[in-house]
């Protein structure tokens, strides 16, 4: 079974980290066909009820609402600003969360984060896995890489054994998600 993967890294940066990992991550899962999103494209008004009443939801917003739809799974990689998360993906967040209150749809979700330190963006991670583990019924799955220069090559994959490994239980507990 092909599975259709949603994947995008949580940050506006053209040279995201984090979009890297969500594409190495996406395109590790075993028989997947992967639509890699850049958050620019989706860029809208800062969300507001007040927007929301005069100009209805976005186009771009149901845009990318329909994605999530669309797809079998969605893998999301957290830049970290100020511990939480990056302007550009709460705005979507917000605005998605309009839409209806299923904003994910029920997929199982693979929710990862980096940064170029030690912490791998473990803060927002953790605010990402508490806060969409009660909007889903599918399952969720997590993984933090730190110091992400030293532990990712676009050829040799993770560099680490022990990261590896842990990023290869983790795809594999996704994948099972995914078929159930």
């Amino acid at each position: 079974m092909i599975k259709n993967i949603l994947a995008f890294g949580a940050s506006s940066s053209k040279y995201s980290i984090n979009k890297q990992l969500a594409n190495y991550i996406a395109h590790s899962i075993p028989d997947s066909n992967v639509d890699l999103l850049d958050l620019n494209d989706f860029e809208m008004p800062i969300f507001s009820i007040d927007k929301e009443i005069e100009g209805g939801i976005p186009t771009l917003a149901l845009d990318f609402k329909s994605k999530i739809k669309d797809c079998d799974g969605i893998v999301i990689s957290f830049a970290e600003h100020n511990g939480a998360y990056s302007a550009a993906f709460k705005n979507i967040f917000d605005w998605i969360s309009r839409i209806e209150d299923n904003v994910w749809a029920n997929k199982p979700m693979f929710l990862a984060a980096t940064s170029p330190g030690g912490r791998g963006g473990a803060s927002v991670l953790e605010i990402a896995v508490n806060k969409f583990s009660r909007m889903t019924k599918g399952g969720i799955v997590s993984f933090s890489l730190p110091s992400f220069h030293d532990n990712l090559d676009k050829e040799k994959g993770i560099l680490n054994s022990e990261l590896e490994e842990s990023l290869r239980k983790a795809i594999n507990e996704f994948d099972k998600e995914l078929l159930a």
